[in-house]
């Protein structure tokens, strides 16, 4: 047999099984915040991304699998042997799907995009030299993520405080809800149809055009929204509860102030706020324990379940947003390969074979089915407790930060966008409320993914190039 068609066929095979890690980790990370708070049910959560993942591959991909496929290391300094290419493109995405297997076993939340690439990095640094790497561009995409669990992280501790204020702490909690759900609902469909229609692939609008198309449509939800929820009704909050949550923004007012008068005081006036402080402090800690209680009561329950139907919404956005940032980037290797393979010549401009994203699109299903619940249990349980307020805050935010990132090419971490995200939802409801020790667990697993996913493509290619004697 022709060793272009040996090699063909296993980075098939390789590709299959690059997408069902895919399914496992990274699909896994992008539901795992409405599972986990019960907004939906695991096998809802896979119908909606077997839909919008292909949809955000298919009209937003593109942008990401060109930085991938030739953006990372410089193709012209392997044209001397295009299948050395071909083998180390190989290598990269087995590199990978062996690591996120890894960190799935572990129940780490990695990221696809950080491993591949290191494993890209590594093997072109050393087949090609450190000159064949694009250190610029690298740069670049390493300044993209710092920023994108800080930027998420912000987008969903603003969104999580405005709720709180605004709804969870509200005299009228039902009621405040039913004044926010539809300009939350406009602002979801205004950022999703503006990132699918402006620069798309399929649909290329001007700036002005995108606007008036997401506004009008926006408006059209808002209306929507406003219709049904009139439609539930009130519910009289328990008199016992109705000034507790109004309190603690006095008091979190009071206490800035104290902190203010301690940092400027001496001796016994700063004796005296230090030991207010302390007694604030401990009311605080107080009146939230008891508003915590007051949460198990009807209202706050109804509130929950209308923001249950709103983070099916946000759901949408941020599996839409995986498949445009997450999806094409491992099929896009795969189409390069082949191509190179087929036409034995590197080529700048590869278009992904459907039948790629079929098989693409079935790894990554089955993946999620079986094995996507680990990763699912510690984006939804394991770092902070999740309710769909609290898991709506953190998907918008990540949806955000995936979607703007998508449009400037940048193959950003969508794990870091969600992790960022959940933890500034928890930072929004105090650091007493994340889980520190899992966290450190999932930001050591970041720290190690690139030299682990570059030291393994480096050996797997050595070892492929050894076996076909190329």
């Amino acid at each position: 047999m022709n060793i272009e068609i040996i090699l063909i066929t296993i980075s098939i095979i390789i590709g299959l099984y690059m997408a069902w890690n895919i399914g496992a980790n990274d699909v896994a990370n992008a539901l795992g915040t409405s599972v986990g708070s019960k907004a939906l049910t695991l096998k809802k959560a896979i119908i909606i991304a077997a839909i919008l993942e292909f949809a955000g591959a298919f009209l937003l991909g593109s942008h990401v699998s060109s930085t991938i496929q030739k953006d990372i290391i410089y193709p012209d300094f392997f044209s001397f042997n295009p299948t050395i290419f071909a083998l180390g493109m190989i290598s990269s995405l087995f590199a990978t799907a062996i690591w996120l297997n890894l960190a799935s076993y572990f129940y780490l939340p990695v990221s696809t995009t950080h491993s591949i690439i290191g494993s890209i990095i590594g093997f072109g640094a050393i087949v090609g030299g450190l000159h064949a790497v694009n250190w610029r561009e690298l740069s670049y995409i390493i300044t993209s993520w710092i920023l994108t669990p800080l930027s998420s992280g912000f987008i969903a501790y603003l969104l999580f405080s405005l709720l709180q204020k605004r709804i969870l702490y509200a005299l009228n909690p039902l009621q405040a809800t039913k004044k926010l759900i539809p300009f939350l609902t406009f602002f979801s469909i205004f950022f999703f149809l503006f990132s699918f229609t402006f620069k798309g692939t399929y649909f290329d609008f001007s700036f002005i055009s995108s606007f008036l198309i997401s506004s009008i449509l926006g408006l059209l939800f808002y209306f929507i929204a406003t219709i049904l929820i009139k439609r539930v009704p009130d519910i009289s909050p328990p008199n016992k509860y109705r000034i507790k949550p109004q309190q603690t923004l006095y008091l979190e007012k009071a206490i800035k102030h104290l902190q203010r008068i301690k940092l400027s005081s001496f001796g016994d006036t700063y004796e005296k706020s230090s030991y207010l402080l302390k007694e604030l402090r401990d009311l605080e800690k107080k009146i939230k324990k008891e508003i915590e209680f007051s949460k198990t009561t009807t209202q706050y329950i109804k509130v929950e379940k209308i923001f249950g139907y709103l983070q099916i919404l946000s759901v949408c956005l941020i599996t839409f947003a995986h498949g445009a940032n997450d999806v094409a980037n491992a099929i896009g290797p795969i189409a390069a390969t082949t191509s190179i393979l087929k036409n034995h010549q590197i080529s700048n401009k590869v278009t992904v074979p459907y039948y790629l994203l079929l098989i693409g699109g079935a790894g990554i299903i089955i993946g999620l089915i079986s094995w996507g619940w680990r990763i699912i249990e510690t984006i939804g349980k394991k770092i902070t407790e999740l309710t769909p307020t609290r898991g709506f805050s953190a998907e918008f935010g990540a949806a955000m930060t995936i979607l703007f990132a998508s449009k400037l090419g940048l193959p950003i971490s969508t794990t870091h966008a969600l992790v960022g995200a959940i933890l500034g939802v928890g930072i929004a409801r105090g650091i007493n409320a994340i889980n520190l020790k899992t966290l450190r667990d999932i930001i050591l697993s970041w720290f190690v993914t690139i030299p682990v996913s570059a030291i393994l493509s480096i050996v797997i290619f050595y070892l492929l190039k050894a076996i076909f004697n190329i």
